[in-house]
């Protein structure tokens, strides 16, 4: 970029960093609490994810940093393995994702079914509206979305007596706050985020106050909360349960990432995204992040849609915004300090509903029941389960639906004008799937019949179906019977016997 265009678009990306930063602050910190991790770690992450992943990245107006889909993941393998472990995990799921980008195997995550997307994101959502309910109350999640619903009975009966009704209101005040935000905001102040409005009015309240509630712990000196990967900790990735999560945030973190500039790309006409260079970028960053132990990272679709409805043009606002996030932990600490943890959480409750995309889910029924099976079926098998199972459920049905569209067959059975002789007509794909069909329309073949079987019809022919017409030649040539496969114009006769024809085989079949 030219001096003279720099200096004139300058200007515009400080404002629309401000904007990106305004919204960033609160959610950096919320995340990292829903992730189970202390709020600095959020914080590291967004930095990193400006002042790298910015430079880097090959969506431009797309803003990286720790995002709720990998939250509830987070918080799972933080409980099962620890802390310390999770920088292995990201070194090596970031690593995934620089080669797969180096590949150029970008486009290959954005084939996810929306279906098995939007199912993912509204059971994290639940997931996250159940775990954050408590963190509202002051109190300490539980390990799963059912214990966390079973248990807020308890959690509402003993926050009455210690106080936590108040860290409660606060949480509810926040929720209300961004709730009214969306609703009423002025148009000249469509820029100030309705999170950080909730997070400072509620603040300001618990500060007039004097309210006993549990407040935001973050370091003096940001250097202390970074956890410097040991060379010790990566002979634990020889752990398989390791290898699965670091392959499962590669994958979540890709899929969400270039959904996000997909996404992004839509709300503006300048430069397109280069999913591959924004793969790799995403890659870079979160290795960094795995090196300091901080949280992992995505393309997120809150902050980008903020950038670009602040009048983003270049990548600079996603670099500013990092850097202001720097700056403000650096020099402004103690502000931070201030916040209530219930406030972050309502932030999250709030941010864990609007994931529940019902217009999404009622959209799907336009290409029928089944993707609207897929969404449901996988947000129910993550609240019930964990991520990683839920996805595989998804993308299991979405797998069952393709083959049996794959195997749709038409099957008939028509006289011709020769005494004697038969056509067998398919027209679909012929695929093992149909191989009973198939064969009780054989079963009505008169014996003595010529029976011609035209592939030209067919998208498709497996072996095995090919294998059984060559079985009828054979068990019926005694009977007079015979069998003329004609395909790409070419014509094999059997008659007891099976001759080979190059050309005929377990290959798609076109005219």
């Amino acid at each position: 970029m030219r001096a003279a265009q720099l200096k004139a678009v300058i200007p515009r990306e400080l404002l629309a960093s401000v904007v990106v930063f305004l919204v960033a602050l609160p959610l950096c910190m919320g995340i990292a609490i829903a992730s189970g991790m202390p709020p600095a770690k959020g914080l590291i992450t967004g930095i990193i994810g400006g002042l790298v992943v910015g430079w880097l990245a090959g969506s431009p107006l797309q803003v990286s940093g720790p995002a709720a889909g990998l939250a509830v993941l987070v918080f799972e393998l933080v409980r099962q393995h620890g802390m310390l472990m999770l920088g292995p995990i990201l070194l090596l799921a970031g690593f995934l994702q620089l080669v797969a980008g180096r590949l150029r195997l970008g486009c290959w995550f954005r084939v996810t079914a929306p279906a098995v997307v939007y199912g993912m994101l509204a059971g994290i959502g639940v997931l996250i509206v159940l775990s954050q309910i408590h963190v509202m109350l002051d109190g300490v999640p539980k390990p799963s979305g059912l214990d966390n619903l079973a248990g807020f009975p308890a959690a509402v009966a003993q926050a009455i007596p210690s106080l936590g009704w108040q860290a409660g209101l606060l949480g509810l005040s926040t929720m209300l706050v961004m709730y009214l935000w969306d609703k009423l905001r002025p148009q000249a102040l469509r820029f100030v985020p309705g999170a950080l409005l909730g997070v400072g009015l509620t603040t300001v309240v618990s500060l007039l106050l004097a309210l006993q509630v549990k407040r935001v712990d973050v370091p003096e000196n940001l250097a202390d909360a970074i956890d410097w990967l040991r060379p010790s900790d990566l002979l634990n990735l020889a752990d398989p349960q390791l290898l699965i999560a670091a392959f499962a945030v590669a994958f979540i973190a890709s899929a969400e990432t270039l959904l996000s500039a997909a996404a992004v790309d839509r709300m503006h006409s300048g430069q397109r995204s280069d999913f591959d260079k924004e793969l790799s970028a995403q890659g870079v960053g979160n290795m960094l992040c795995g090196l300091v132990g901080a949280l992992p990272m995505t393309g997120v679709i809150v902050r980008s849609s903020a950038n670009v409805q602040a009048g983003a043009t270049t990548r600079l606002s996603a670099m500013f915004h990092g850097l202001w996030l720097l700056a403000f932990v650096l020099l402004l600490s103690s502000v931070l300090q201030s916040i209530p943890v219930a406030s972050l959480a309502g932030v999250l409750v709030y941010t864990g509903i609007k994931l529940v995309d019902v217009k999404a889910f009622k959209a799907l029924g336009r290409y029928g029941r089944m993707p609207m099976f897929t969404y449901a079926a996988t947000a129910l098998a993550i609240i019930f389960t964990d991520l990683l199972t839920g996805v595989l459920v998804g993308f299991g049905l979405t797998l069952v639906k393709l083959a049996l569209k794959a195997s749709r067959l038409k099957v008939s059975l028509v006289d011709l004008p020769q005494d004697g002789e038969m056509e067998l007509r398919l027209i679909g794909a012929a695929t093992f799937l149909k191989v009973p069909a198939l064969t009780k329309v054989l079963s009505t073949v008169p014996a003595g019949t010529t029976l011609h079987v035209p592939l030209n019809n067919l998208s498709y022919i497996d072996h095995s179906c090919l294998e059984l017409l060559e079985e009828w030649g054979r068990a019926n040539a005694s009977k007079g019977s015979k069998l003329v496969i004609e395909a790409r114009g070419l014509k094999r006769r059997l008659e007891g016997r099976v001759r080979t024809t190059t050309g005929i085989g377990s290959a798609p079949a076109t005219g």
